[in-house]
Order: structure tokens, then sequence, then C-alpha cells
């Protein structure tokens, strides 16, 4: 009986640990926001979330999308004339004026770095000729380049609309994509730019707290924020340390103040307990006599400290796992082994043959006329001696 209560009792203390230790874990990703993300920006792997995939408006972070669209998909020296519908845009503006002629490339940087939803209504009409095209043909855009699979955009600028929304977890992915451009990352990561236009001269000024360095923190390369009653506050934030990208999405945080500290927690958790690793190109593996390689070099993250199993199949495919958590998948190019065909072969050994052949024709040719030469030196030979004994009898 006493031996049962000793064990009731160390049970009990192993539960209580147990629960002690994932209540703190969960305590210290606590987050006001409603839904979150914190993406890997290489390998795309996610390392915390919340509601990553509820319908949500995103409000002004919609420009991230907007801006990496443009940018590939426009002439950045076109010549905009801005349109009276245009400068009619609720919100934040860059004040432009009606008839005025902006440059494609100075109106995505006052959409992006001051968040002017003027700018983006002129973009869409001079991308596509209206808003609802625009935002039609930027949907499907994203659908294809970057995988997103809960999201409508209604608009470039990200004002209400019940039919303008996103998930967290496809913003990070819109974000991920925009990231692979030289473009975008300069531009989303400035402080400020210089603005001179027909009605205004200033220095427009980011609105994210921490790309300004009013919230301080190491390594952030860009972002963008975002706030309609709707949607409450959203915040998207990029930072990088020791190699690694990390991309955090906030979406309908009550109070500014709680969407950045949220953000903060996300980096922190992904900095402290996670890090990268790198396959090299053109890496061989082997998997029943076949051999495969990867055509770049392969980044993936894992736990500190943590045991990876790297195991490929027969037919190329890569699976990355973290104590049996599968963290990631490639695919790999099956590699040939490179050997001379049989025609190539024939074609040698036929080579071989015919110069073989030929010198043998060419040894029995002269053989042959040397053998005749000597004939017809001996017949004469003959023939001069007889002569010879003829006139000696």
């Amino acid at each position: 009986m006493l031996k049962k209560i000793y064990l009731m009792i160390i049970i009990a203390s192993l539960n209580f640990c147990i629960w002690t230790t994932t209540a703190l874990a969960d305590e210290d990703l606590s987050l006001d926001s409603e839904s979150a993300i914190l993406m890997e920006a290489e390998s795309g792997q996610i390392l915390a979330e919340k509601n990553a995939n509820q319908q949500m408006y995103p409000a002004s972070v919609t420009k991230i999308a907007t801006a990496i669209y443009v940018i590939e998909n426009g002439n950045l020296s076109d010549a905009v004339e801005i349109s009276e519908e245009a400068t009619e845009a609720d919100g934040t503006t860059v004040f432009l004026a009606e008839g005025e002629r902006v440059s494609l490339g100075k109106l995505v940087k006052g959409l992006l770095i001051n968040s002017g939803n003027d700018a983006g209504v002129a973009i869409a009409e001079h991308m596509s000729g209206s808003v609802s095209k625009f935002s039609e043909e930027m949907t499907k855009f994203f659908e294809e380049k970057a995988g997103i699979k809960n999201t409508n955009f209604d608009n470039p600028h990200g004002l209400y609309n019940e039919n303008h929304y996103t998930t967290a977890e496809d913003l990070a992915k819109i974000t991920k994509y925009a990231l692979q451009n030289d473009k975008f990352v300069k531009l989303f990561g400035m402080k400020s730019v210089d603005w001179e236009s027909k009605t205004w001269e200033t220095t427009i000024l980011n609105h994210h707290r921490m790309v300004k360095g009013e919230i301080p923190y190491d390594g952030v390369t860009g972002g963008k924020n975002g706030f309609v009653s709707q949607s409450g506050y959203t915040l998207v934030t990029t930072a990088e340390q020791d190699g690694m990208h990390l991309i955090a999405v906030t979406l309908k945080t009550p109070l500014a103040e709680q969407t950045y500290a949220d953000t903060v927690k996300l980096l922190d958790y992904g900095f402290e307990h996670y890090e990268p690793s790198t396959i090299d190109e053109g890496t061989s593996f082997m998997a029943n006599g076949k051999e495969f390689k990867n055509s770049e070099d392969l980044t993936y993250v894992h736990e500190e400290g943590s045991k990876v199993e790297e195991e490929i199949n027969e037919n190329g495919k890569l699976v990355i796992e973290d104590n049996g958590e599968l963290l990631k998948e490639f695919q790999l190019d099956n590699v040939e082994k490179k050997q001379p065909t049989m025609m190539k072969n024939n074609q040698i050994e036929n080579v071989d043959q015919e110069d073989n052949t030929s010198s043998l024709y060419l040894y029995i040719g002269i053989g042959v006329v040397g053998a005749i030469i000597i004939l017809v030196l001996f017949l004469l030979w003959r023939r001069r001696k007889k002569r010879k004994n003829n006139i000696f009898i």
C-alpha cells in the first residue's frame, strides 16, 4: 500500500512538471494578436503560428503584395497621370494632384514607405485600367507564384472591404516571394525618402516603428504596418540574424504596442530556438544504385542541438526529419551515368578496323609491287645472260 502511495506521488509530480513546462512554453509565446505566424524566409518552414489560416482583413500590409506585383510586372519608368479618383482615396495619402504625372517607381515608394492610398489607386488604374481589374489580376498572380490559397484582393491599398481578405500564412508566403527581388528588399527596408510633387515637398517616413529604430531590434531588414478599425493593427516584419532570415506576421491586434510586442516575441522565439542548415549545391545522394544531386543550395532550419536525419527515396525525394518530425522535403535531380554509347563504341571499333585494314592493304600492295619488280629484274637478268652465252657459242 505504501509503495502504491509513493508511486502515485511520483506520477503526480511528473505530471505537474510536464504541465508546468508546457504552460511556461505556451506563456512565452502567448500572443494578443488574433492570428500570427513565424516563417523562415528561405525554406518557407513555419516555426510558430496562431490561427494562421483564418481569414482576416489585412489593412495596409496589402501594399506588400501591390509593391512586388508592380515591380515585377510594370515599367517603373512609366509616367502615370493622376486621376480624380486617385486623389479622392481615403486614409493616408501622399497628396497627389489631379493631372500631375508621376513615375510608376515613385508611386511604389509612396505606396510602400508612406502607405499612400492615392498612390495605390493611381498604380492600379495605370497597370490594369481599374482597381477591380488590377485586384483580380494581382490575386491570380500570387496564387500562381506564391501558392496562396485563402486570399482575395479587392483593392491595392487595404482599405476595408468584406471581399478583401487574406491569412497570416498567405501574407508570409507573399512576403517570402517578394524577398527574392532585390528592388523590393531595398524599398522594404527604407526608413525615409525625399518626396517632391506638384503639391507636396517633404521627406516621407516609414511608419513601421521597428524599421525606423523607434523599437530597437537587432537585424530588422524591413516591414509594413497597417490599421483599419475592422482589421485592428496588422504588421509584417522581416529580420536576419546569424544567417537565418525570419518573417513575422501579426493580424488583428487590439493595440499598436501589442502588435510590436507580439512580433518581438515571435522573432525572439525563432532566433533563440532554431538554427539554419544548408546542403551545398551539387551534393550527391545515392538510393537503390541511382545518383541524385541538388541543382541549388538547399536550406532548412531545425531546433538547436536537435538530431536531424536526411533520407532519400528511390524517386529522389530528400526528406529532412528532426527527431521523427518532418521538417522539409526537397526533390533532387536524377544524375545519369555518362558512359560512351554503343554507337560511339562501334564507331570507334569501326575506325580502328578501317585503320588496320588500310594498313594491311598497303603492306600487301607494297609486297606485290616488290615481288613484281624482283621478278622483272630476274627475267631481264636471265635474258641478258642467255644472250651472252649465245654470243660465246
